[in-house]
C-alpha cells in the first residue's frame, strides 16, 4: 500500500462507524454494513469507487474517471483508476470519499457529525377549556 492509498484509506476509516472489510481483494470501507467507497489496487494502479450524487456529474468527465459499471452509475457511483507511479490527488479524494459517506450513511448520523442537532420544540399547550 502507497503512502498516499494509506492516507485515503485512514481518512475513510475515520469517519463515524466507518469499517473496513477486505471482499474480493477489494479494501471495502462501509458504514453499518453498507460499502461508501471501494479502493483496489490493480496492475496498472489504484482503482477508487465511490457514490456521488451531488458531484459525479461532472467528475465523470475528469480524465481516469467513469461512471460504474453494472447498472451502478446510474445511482450515482464513479470508478477512478490512477495510473502506478502517478501521485494521488489526495485531497479531491478525501472529498469524494466524504459526499459518499454522506450518501450512505444514515442522515441523523451524518447530523451528528456535522455537530447538527435536531432544534427543542417547545411543549404543546393543553386545549382544554377553563372552566
Amino acid at each position: 500500500m502507497t503512502k498516499d492509498e494509506k492516507a485515503l484509506r485512514d481518512h475513510g476509516v475515520s469517519l463515524p462507524e466507518a469499517t473496513e472489510d477486505l471482499p474480493w481483494s477489494e479494501r471495502a470501507l462501509k458504514v453499518r454494513g453498507k460499502v461508501f467507497a471501494l479502493l483496489h489496487r490493480v496492475e496498472d494502479g489504484l482503482s477508487v469507487t465511490v457514490k456521488l450524487p451531488q458531484s459525479g456529474h461532472a467528475v465523470v468527465l475528469l480524465p481516469h474517471v467513469k461512471p460504474s459499471g453494472d447498472g451502478l452509475g446510474r445511482a450515482g457511483w464513479v470508478s477512478a483508476r490512477f495510473p502506478a507511479g502517478e501521485r494521488l490527488p489526495t485531497p479531491t479524494l478525501r472529498a469524494w470519499l466524504d459526499e459518499s459517506y454522506r450518501a450512505v450513511a444514515p442522515k441523523a448520523m451524518v447530523k451528528q457529525r456535522d455537530g447538527v442537532t435536531a432544534p427543542v420544540r417547545p411543549k404543546a399547550r393543553s386545549r382544554r377549556s377553563p372552566r
